[in-house]
């Protein structure tokens, strides 16, 4: 069975440290234990891979936890840590958060408070990670491939240059599947902050009971069931980014303390008694008509008024059909490399269908259609019968449709390339890719194969072009519209 995630515990007291060992084994973590700073410092040089969590004294006859702090988030700074203090050392605990601690508990602390700081800390880690790995991924993209190159897109590319740097609140407005949040992540990382966090919340997957806790956090026995005092997103983020994804989902309730937020920069978590200042940049984005919910009542017009100081419009898909083919060869290019086949691109007439589609579901069901086409082609290219039948028309049916004229006609020329392209694929497939056997079994000369497979775009790219006009008008494509 996988463990739960690994943890280091550091304390110099035998009985203490077996006894954390033992608590978190059977709690399904994978444990390392050290009797000091010295064989923490080997644990964590020569752990295969860095801890998920360390769990140390602050106090050791060899060295000090907040070195074993710095040691650990210098292998990894995924790595969160825990210090373990007396009473009389709360300030040095304090300190050790300053530079980077997850959080402290104080001597003596029952089971279940340190268990489920413990399990608050993984959480947070896996969080964090997320996070790395979407401004990784924003970092491979050029702004190019993650916005478009059509008049909107250039638009909204520069106006995010403009703003990155400020510290002004942004409302990204538009259809689901638009790249809202590939947005706000260009925000984040074209701006001073892109060093430190980048946390999104989704205000719509959030029970309405739970959404001022996650934003703000909590004091410990705030309420049932909160043994640790939890930061909350805000005091997480701070000196970073909060996107505030789908906030027209936001109880009107929660509203009002985002607001104290936006202009005071400050939060109070539930429970606590004092308020704590932040450094944060506020985000959000929605796919509803936020003047409508106003208007409605559904969302407060004071709130409507910070959020929306600058707005981003982000258009559909089929209204900037310049990006269609940019965004197809992307992500064609990512799938491919995923899947491990060697796709080169698409047939023409599967390209002209991905033009023409209407996209509801904008650039992420233009996504998942190639994902579909990559998974599915047997080929060097994505071709017509590789699409949904709604994006392919009659041609992306099953073969044995392809003979059925359907009720609503086809288009002819498209339903034939289709057919040819697909005997040719099988022809190749049967002979393992012989090319002559695949002209034999097909009942055409080679040179004609060879014709029919560049017609199709499927020969290679250093072979000799073959004219059309050493054919018969019968084996010619047909002349481009």
């Amino acid at each position: 069975m996988t463990a739960r995630g690994s943890i280091l515990v550091v304390d110099d007291e035998p009985g203490l440290r077996e006894m954390l060992a033992i608590l978190f084994r059977r709690e399904g973590y994978d444990v390392t234990s050290s009797p000091g700073f010295n064989a923490a410092r080997e644990a964590i040089k020569n752990a295969p891979t860095p801890y998920g969590v360390v769990l140390t004294d602050l106090m050791m006859p060899d060295g000090s936890g907040l070195d074993v702090l710095s040691l650990a988030r210098a292998r990894s700074t995924e790595t969160e840590v825990i210090l373990m203090t007396a009473h009389g050392a709360v300030e040095n605990a304090i300190e050790a958060m300053k530079r980077g601690a997850y959080d402290f508990v104080q001597k003596p602390f029952s089971n279940s408070e340190l268990r489920a700081l413990v399990e608050k800390a993984f959480e947070r880690r896996a969080l964090v990670a997320e996070n790395v790995r979407l401004r990784a991924q924003v970092e491979r993209e050029s702004p190019k491939d993650l916005l478009g190159r059509s008049e909107p897109m250039r638009k909204i590319l520069d106006l995010v240059r403009r703003v990155a740097q400020s510290r002004s609140t942004v409302l990204i407005t538009g259809e689901s599947g638009t790249g809202k949040e590939r947005i706000a992540c260009a925000l984040h990382d074209l701006s001073d902050r892109k060093d430190k966090p980048f946390l999104v919340v989704n205000c719509g997957a959030i029970p309405e009971t739970l959404v001022e806790s996650e934003l703000f956090g909590y004091e410990k026995g705030a309420f049932t069931g909160a043994a640790t005092r939890k930061l909350g997103i805000f005091r997480e983020a701070d000196g970073g980014t909060v996107l505030l994804d789908e906030v027209g989902e936001l109880p009107l309730a929660v509203q009002v303390k985002l607001l104290r937020v936006l202009q005071e920069r400050k939060v109070r978590g539930v429970g606590e008694a004092n308020e704590s200042s932040v450094d944060v940049r506020v985000l959000a984005a929605t796919n509803r008509v936020v003047e409508e919910d106003v208007k409605n009542g559904k969302f407060r017009q004071d709130l409507y008024y910070r959020l929306n100081v600058i707005r981003i419009e982000v258009p559909p898909l089929r209204d900037r059909r310049e990006d269609i083919g940019e965004l197809a060869r992307h992500f064609i290019d990512r799938c491919s490399r995923e899947h491990n086949k060697p796709i080169r691109g698409f047939a023409p007439d599967a390209l002209r269908a991905l033009d023409e589609y209407a996209y509801t579901g904008n650039v992420r069901e233009l996504e998942n259609i190639i994902e579909r086409a990559v998974a599915l082609t047997t080929g060097p290219l994505v071709g017509l019968g590789d699409l949904p039948a709604e994006v392919g028309g009659a041609a992306a049916q099953p073969t044995p449709a392809l003979v059925s004229l359907p009720e609503e006609g086809c288009a002819l020329d498209d339903v034939l390339g289709e057919i040819e392209r697909r005997l040719i694929l099988q022809a190749l497939e049967r002979t393992g890719g012989v090319r002559t056997n695949a002209a034999e079994l097909l009942g055409v000369t080679f040179r004609s194969f060879r014709y029919r497979m560049q017609k199709h775009a499927m020969q290679d790219d250093d072979e000799e072009p073959i004219s059309a006009s050493e054919f018969p008008p019968g084996s010619r494509p047909p002349p481009k519209s």
